[in-house]
């Protein structure tokens, strides 16, 4: 990739051929980088900085900023395009994959405010950000809070915008996938389960982008403004359109796993009934009007989630500045953004919401009753228990329409003081706005009250409760009308919006013009002193559907979330020249910061960092930091109220005939003697959990270290590279203990979690979705977790002259992976999650990821570009299903046409390489989709496009 580390203050050029200019002009210009307000023209970070510059965006063709950014070696992606199921309609970054809320994401410096008031939204929607207008991105590692607050503990991404733009430039690309379906191995998988799957080459996912960015200077250049518009279409693709989709796989990939809740239904008392004494268990589907046994007849569900949104955006914004005299500039920063998106999932239906049916129900044939009923001594006055699980293939998929609209405004005075003194004092208000239709579901308590059908005086079949509800005839095959599931249909809507306001103001003085300066240095001690209030805010507020959990598919209540804080923050950062122009330490310098917040939440943290540089010479260049990082609590880990969730799980240890653990094992989380080895695996491997907040949790801290050394041999020309060692370990941290670990605490003995366990009647961790009688682990939120990521990053830049074949150049990043260790609480045994996914340690995690980019500059105005990507294989923490390494080949070419237009074109992932197949154990829960990660892996096969730019 067109990557650097970060050189001096200002950072390396992001292209090898520029390195020397760039190195020139540090030395007469004082510039800001990521991780400090300190200006700064010296020649070594003590900060390990990573950019990609604008033609990154070019060569890589993404019209997303999340694809690009995905790229980098040290960035994961949790929600994005390729998200259906526990879908935001948000994209965030997730640096060293320790979550979204510990990346904080910032534009030219100044933070952007959470993504959405939905639950895994609060990371900031870089749908924000106008590709088109970025000029670079900077990647800080580790953490940075005494420089920018709370979030920044894995680190910070730094969005630097274009803002002195002349002219109009009118951009527009067409891309799209394509993928060869020839993975005979998995299409016989499928087609041995009696589904049907694509075959053959499919072209599809079609994206358009226009955009517009007009700028120009003014009042003999004394201001600029720089304004930009921009439209965005992207089309859909369901899962069916890949044979590696085509189906949810199982876990190693043999077979299809599918749902129970199918067309043709389960009426199943998932093993109660011996225990009651009233006969065998059964387990029926429908044939025609009779019931039969099931014999494991499951629903696809895979084809109809999308593997990528339908998506429409649009955004318009403006960046100006003036200088109102020698003294005072007025800057502003506007930017607006309005994006619609659909998640589509399968169909809904009757999820066995309801345990009971009324053996009188009209629709029951004669069979349908003995079966039922009469064989077990029943009479039409009687109900039967009975849990029904039907899906509603009438209606449709269950599709979820998100919108966000937000709107930035960054309003702020900076100038000179005087020769020594500067300041900058800034107020900004962002908003978002979010709007959540989800269509198609079914009403739990519409089919509890439509199951209950009865003859009238007239001998027509209604519902006993009367109009408007309409009977559902789920009992004979095809006799499900439009008019049924237009009454069972319920419609939920939800409304949110989080707020952001920041006022920052800080003065930054060079004490050195007053004689405070070392005596081994020519430069006097640099300062910044600083304050800063900030209010975050967030509403959520979901209709009753919503908040009483009728949706049958939603599992379980969606409960409203209201609440905010304020904090006040003083700051200081100071920069110490220790030694400077000696033998062996050309440039030594001390950087400290260190931050105190006071939060209204009754918290208070102080944060502190300490930096080292030191340039041996010209050639070698060594750096070091300490810093000590928080993050706060934010809105919903603080205030959302109790309710049930889901969460991924190949099965119940303690489920099934044959269960996994023993019967004195289970016995500890409620299994009876009755219910062992009889107890049912839920069909979707999806279970109940309890979550909620927590107003008295703390900020997590963490401690962060770095070490590096930027290597530039005078005797190789256009040669630079940086080795960065990090570790970044985190205490105290918010979450809630796996559910999954919770139960299996409990099963090996640790009975304090034992409580947590609360199976439902026939001993079940998944049937219904009520809070007070569902199955299902409590996991609350609380400050339980340490987590410990160590690792290096390598960035190489290498420039070579072909004489009058033009220039080669090479960029070369690499991220290793050295430890990732992950404990739930301080009590548990520490989980190696390096190289690993599933279980506790979920998204998967790579130990080595590496991007070489080589790029010909030729003399006929083209500049063609090739990127290999390499991930190494990740292995399956329960030691089932191993995900192979990874090589993807992307080739690119821009050619400009004429001085004022060019044209690019580009393939990425040319061999059309499939994703690794992770199968079902890929939940939405740890951002799998589509049995693979599409945050990680290309998912959808090669992608092309055609760009043209016109400036005028």
């Amino acid at each position: 990739m067109a990557v650097s580390a970060a050189l001096g203050m200002g950072a390396a050029a992001a292209l090898p051929q520029f390195a020397n200019a760039q190195e020139e002009q540090l030395l007469v210009e004082e510039v800001v980088v990521t991780g400090s307000r300190i200006q700064k023209a010296n020649l070594v970070s003590t900060s390990p900085v990573t950019q990609v510059d604008a033609q990154e965006f070019k060569f890589q063709g993404n019209v997303r900023v999340e694809d690009l950014m995905r790229n980098l070696p040290q960035v994961y992606s949790n929600q994005n395009t390729g998200t259906s199921n526990g879908a935001t309609g948000t994209a965030t970054l997730n640096l060293r994959n320790l979550g979204d809320a510990r990346t904080l994401v910032l534009v030219n410096g100044r933070r952007l405010p959470s993504g959405s008031p939905l639950q895994g939204g609060i990371g900031a929607d870089i749908n924000q950000i106008p590709g088109s207008l970025i000029q670079r991105v900077e990647v800080l590692t580790g953490g940075a809070s005494a420089t920018y607050g709370s979030d920044a503990v894995a680190g910070v991404v730094n969005f630097v915008m274009v803002d002195d733009f002349e002219g109009i430039e009118f951009d527009y690309q067409f891309s799209q996938y394509h993928h060869d379906n020839d993975n005979s191995g998995l299409q016989q998988i499928v087609g041995d389960a009696g589904f049907p799957f694509p075959d053959g080459s499919k072209t599809d996912g079609d994206m358009q982008n226009w955009s517009l960015i007009m700028g120009g200077n003014f009042d003999n250049g004394r201001g600029n403004v720089t304004a930009y518009a921009g439209y965005r279409k992207v089309d859909a693709v369901l899962q069916s359109e890949r044979d590696y989709s085509a189906c949810a796989l199982n876990n190693p990939a043999t077979g299809c796993f599918g749902s129970a809740t199918a067309p043709r239904g389960t009426f199943s008392d998932f093993g109660v009934l011996p225990a009651t004494d009233r006969g065998e268990s059964f387990d029926f589907k429908v044939v025609g009007n009779e019931f039969v046994p099931r014999d494991g007849e499951v629903y696809n569900y895979g084809p109809l989630n999308y593997y990528q949104r339908p998506d429409e955006r649009y955004t318009a914004g403006a960046f100006g500045r003036y200088q109102v005299n020698e003294h005072v500039e007025a800057y502003t920063e506007l930017m607006f953004m309005d994006n619609q998106t659909l998640a589509q999932i399968a169909p809904s239906g009757a999820f066995f919401v309801t345990d009971s049916l009324s053996c009188g129900n009209p629709f029951l044939s004669q069979q349908q009753f003995n079966v039922l009923c009469g064989d077990y001594g029943l009479t039409q006055d009687d109900s039967q228990t009975v849990y029904i699980g039907r899906r509603n293939v009438e209606g449709g998929g269950r599709q979820q329409d998100l919108r966000h609209t937000s709107f930035r405004g960054v309003f702020g005075l900076r100038g000179d003081i005087n020769d020594s003194w500067r300041y900058d004092f800034s107020g900004q208000y962002s908003e978002v706005s979010m709007e959540n239709t989800y269509l198609n579901d079914f009403g739990s308590n519409k089919i509890a009250l439509a199951l209950d059908a009865v003859e009238d005086e007239e001998g027509n079949i209604v519902c006993r409760s009367g109009p408007p509800c309409v009977p559902w005839n789920i009992f004979t095959e095809g006799a499900v009308t439009d008019e049924m599931v237009e009454y069972l249909q319920l419609p939920l809507f939800a409304r949110g919006t989080t707020d952001q306001k920041v006022f920052t103001g800080f003065v930054a003085g060079s004490l050195g013009d007053y004689g405070v300066k070392l005596p081994s240095a020519n430069n006097g001690v640099e300062v910044v002193l600083g304050a800063e209030y900030r209010k975050e805010s967030l509403n959520f507020d979901p209709d009753e559907g919503f908040r009483l959990g009728l949706g049958a598919g939603q599992g379980g209540a969606t409960l409203p979330v209201s609440g905010s804080f304020d904090v006040t923050e003083f700051f200081i950062e100071t920069s110490i020249p220790l030694i400077e122009g000696a033998a062996m330490a050309e440039e030594v310098t001390l950087d400290l910061g260190y931050r105190y917040s006071d939060y209204s939440t009754d918290q208070t943290t102080d944060t502190y960092g300490i930096r080292g540089g030191w340039a041996i010479n010209q050639d070698v260049k060594l750096r070091a930091s300490f810093q000590r990082a928080v993050r706060a609590a934010n809105i919903r880990e603080l205030f959302q109220a109790q309710g049930l969730n889901l969460f991924d799980m190949a099965q119940d240890p303690c489920g099934g005939p044959t269960p996994l653990r023993s019967a004195e094992e289970c016995a500890r989380t409620g299994v009876t003697a009755g219910q062992y080895g009889n107890i049912a695996n839920s069909p979707a491997g999806q279970y109940n959990y309890l979550q909620g907040g927590n107003p008295d949790v703390a900020p997590e801290e963490a401690d962060t270290y770095s070490m590096g050394i930027v290597w530039s041999p005078g005797f190789v020309e256009d040669l630079t590279l940086s080795v960065d060692w990090y570790s970044i370990e985190i205490e105290q941290g918010i979450g809630n203990l796996t559910p999954e670990f919770i139960l299996n605490e409990c099963l090996d003995g640790n009975t304090a979690q034992c409580g947590n366990v609360q199976r439902g009647t026939s001993g079940d961790l998944w049937i219904g979705s009520d809070v007070n009688s569902s199955g299902k682990i409590v996991a609350l939120l609380d400050n339980l977790a340490i987590e410990k990521v160590e690792g290096f990053d390598i960035v190489a830049d290498y420039a070579v002259t072909l004489g009058d074949m033009g220039t080669l150049t090479a960029s070369n990043t690499m991220s290793i992976v050295d430890k990732w260790d992950q404990q739930e609480l301080a009590s548990a045994p520490t989980e190696d999650c390096k190289g690993v996914w599933g279980g506790v340690c979920g998204f998967p995690n790579p130990d080595f990821r590496n991007n070489l980019r080589v790029t010909w500059l030729t003399p006929w105005s083209v500049t063609a570009s090739v990127l290999w990507r390499h991930m190494s294989e990740v292995e399956d923490l329960n030691g089932n299903l191993d995900l192979p390494s990874n090589n993807y080949f992307d080739v690119a070419g821009i050619w400009d046409v004429m001085e004022n237009a060019s044209i690019r074109a580009g393939i990425n992932n040319v061999m059309d390489k499939e994703p690794p197949i992770a199968g079902n154990a890929a939940g939405p829960s740890i951002g799998g989709n589509g049995n693979t990660f599409p945050g990680v892996y290309d998912a959808l096969g090669r992608y092309m496009y055609v760009g043209v730019t016109v400036s005028f």
